[in-house]
């Protein structure tokens, strides 16, 4: 049986060759960008699989077009980019790749948490344009870490691994989960699980890793910036339609929050106007799992769950299992 997999990206070497150990056929998109919705459609058409990035929007009439199709692979750990309720009623398998980019994630927010509570971007530029002209007592005076108070908001994998590296800073942790409990974080380090209005209240950091649903759409906008103290600083590495962008814009020119650090946006890649005039807020290009390790284990989970589906197993990593049964 002739198998056929189109890739949307370019992603590392390793997953291409595995792939191409078990398929056929293996095409990747030749443009160092993402392919038009339209021209994804044309893609489409014939494959078994097809490995898609967050930015790949596959909805109905995508999949009705791609009628020989038994998996799709996200190269993310998210995929609201999905009608995965679409693809389960056409008995196509829907896969991820979780767990093997949370360090990499975490890593990248508290990059941003440094960035902007030390003003890391204000004193490159600074300094590139000749206007260091010595040390000042009063220039660019940022924020401390050690005994505040970091709010965790969505406390799964990345979160949790978010939290455990406030353990040098003596931080203390508040979290809200959409889940359970978290035990780990309140058995390591005395978390303390709140509702969303009390850890916008109390933090003094707070940082984003809830996915995006309905439910979590826009679940920081003005009213929420109201209920931050004037000192608190924003990460997000999550998904950016969880922040209300324009009240984002609102909040930091009106300095009712200290700053921000992002990493996904609410339009990505676009961002809501006056955003990139503000000098208080950091803005990095979705780097949250761009490490070299990182994104070659995720190229090779993903072309493992592929082999899997075609060759009739379970994958590793399916989000909509019922469709196996």
């Amino acid at each position: 049986m002739s198998l056929n997999v189109f890739i949307t990206r370019q992603i590392p070497e390793e997953g291409i060759t595995l792939l191409k150990k078990f398929c056929q056929t293996v095409e990747v998109n030749p443009h160092d960008r993402s392919l038009t919705y339209n021209e994804l459609l044309e893609r489409v058409k014939g494959r078994d699989a097809i490995l898609t990035m967050l930015s790949d929007r596959i909805d109905v009439r995508l999949l009705n077009e791609a009628k020989n199709l038994k998996v799709i692979a996200n190269y993310a750990v998210g995929y609201d980019n999905i009608d995965v309720k679409a693809a389960t009623a056409r008995v196509i398998v829907v896969t991820n790749t979780p767990g093997v980019l949370t360090d990499s994630t975490a890593d990248m927010a508290w990059a941003l948490l440094f960035s902007i509570t030390r003003r890391i971007i204000e004193g490159d530029r600074l300094t590139r344009a000749g206007k260091f002209t010595g040390w000042a007592p009063m220039m660019l005076l940022g924020g401390d870490l050690v005994g505040k108070t970091l709010g965790i908001i969505g406390a799964g994998r990345i979160g949790t691994a978010m939290a455990m590296r406030s353990r040098g800073w003596n931080m203390r942790i508040l979290y809200t989960t959409q889940s359970s409990r978290n035990a780990v974080l309140e058995e390591m380090f005395g978390a303390k699980r709140v509702d969303l209005e009390t850890l916008l209240k109390e933090s003094d950091f707070i940082s984003i890793h809830a996915p995006l649903s309905e439910k979590t759409r826009h679940l920081i906008g003005p009213h929420e910036f109201s209920l931050m103290k004037r000192t608190a600083y924003l990460i997000n590495t999550g998904r950016g339609a969880v922040i209300d962008e324009v009240a984002l814009v609102n909040a930091l020119r009106n300095k009712q929050i200290a700053g921000a650090g992002l990493d996904v946006y609410e339009a990505e890649p676009k961002l809501k106007p006056g955003l990139a005039e503000l000098d208080n807020v950091v803005l990095a290009p979705h780097l949250g799992s761009a490490t070299v390790e990182t994104r070659t284990k995720m190229s090779l989970m993903a072309a493992e769950n592929i082999i899997a589906v075609l060759n009739r197993q379970k994958p590793p990593n399916c989000v909509n299992p019922e469709v196996l049964t």
